[in-house]
């Protein structure tokens, strides 16, 4: 399924975090996913939440830095192999998997991934 992504560059500091997740939850925005990469200076903060618009504009009204990304939700079997298996019908049809995350439980691992085409890689899985 395709899903919008935020993404907000958090300056890499005590607190700061916690300001991100206060504003979002005071304004009834849950968080169903999160990754954080860090750099010297900045984390980079990726989040799929229940009302991205919203987000948005709450997180821009208090000063972050914050944009919306198209990437794909996919569930698999939680066995060996079975990631593989999807990316090899990525690389076989020219598909780049720039970043992804996840996490399984009752035998199915549900991975969020930012692709080159978006379209085409939910295509390719639902043959």
């Amino acid at each position: 399924m395709m899903i919008k992504q935020l993404t907000v560059f958090l300056q890499n500091e005590a607190g700061r975090l916690e300001e991100l997740t206060s504003i979002l939850g005071k304004n009834d925005i849950n968080i169903s996913a999160i990754s954080i990469a860090e750099s010297a200076e900045f984390g980079i903060v990726r989040m799929i939440v229940n009302d991205c618009d919203k987000a948005v504009k709450v997180l821009k009204e208090n000063e972050f830095s914050v944009k919306t990304v198209d990437v794909i939700g996919i569930e698999t079997p939680d066995t060996p192999g079975s990631l593989c298996d999807t990316l090899k019908k990525f690389a076989s049809a020219g598909i780049n998997v720039s970043y992804m995350y996840g996490y399984s439980t009752g035998g199915v691992a549900h991975i969020i991934m930012k692709v080159s085409d978006p379209d085409k890689a939910l295509s390719i899985l639902s043959m």
